[in-house]
């Protein structure tokens, strides 16, 4: 694990081919299964992301943000089967991405092992209000969102 004051990255090596791994990144249906945070509750998004300037919503819980409420996701990132990320907008202003971002780089070492390194990064918040909440999730509920990927990929 690393980190500094606006982002913190996480690593890990999964026993799986990058295309499986970029399979469930890619379907935002498949988030909750591998989301470390707790936040995550679902997904009506049943098509995979395949490009940069796409956008997908989530339904997410957390008792700080006053229970449940909704994230639109601006797909920043995307190399199919290397990098995936988003910049998550809050609903009251869902086309303008608040300043933090998730992002997945899928290193394949050989064809059914992948380095997957998860960057979260708060760097470009603005807002007086928001600043004060980061890091919103930890780098221990990262690291168990990579813990939970390789678990997904594998069927447990």
């Amino acid at each position: 694990m690393t980190g500094n004051n606006t982002s913190i990255t996480v690593t890990r090596t999964i026993d799986a081919a990058a295309k499986d791994i970029f399979d469930l990144l890619s379907l935002p249906a498949k988030h909750p299964s591998f989301d470390g945070s707790g936040m995550v509750v679902s997904s009506t998004d049943t098509e995979r992301i395949t490009a940069s300037g796409e956008k997908f919503v989530m339904n997410m819980h957390a008792e700080a943000m006053g229970g449940d409420y909704v994230m639109h996701n601006h797909v920043i990132a995307f190399d199919e089967n290397k990098l995936i990320g988003w910049a998550p907008a809050q609903e009251q202003n869902k086309d303008e991405p608040a300043g933090w971002t998730y992002v997945y780089a899928l290193n394949a070492t050989d064809a059914n092992t992948t380095e997957v390194t998860l960057t979260y990064d708060w760097s470009k918040v603005t807002d007086d209000k928001l600043i004060s909440l980061f890091p919103v999730v930890s780098a221990e509920q990262l690291e168990d969102s990579l813990n939970q990927l390789a678990a997904a990929v594998s069927g447990a």
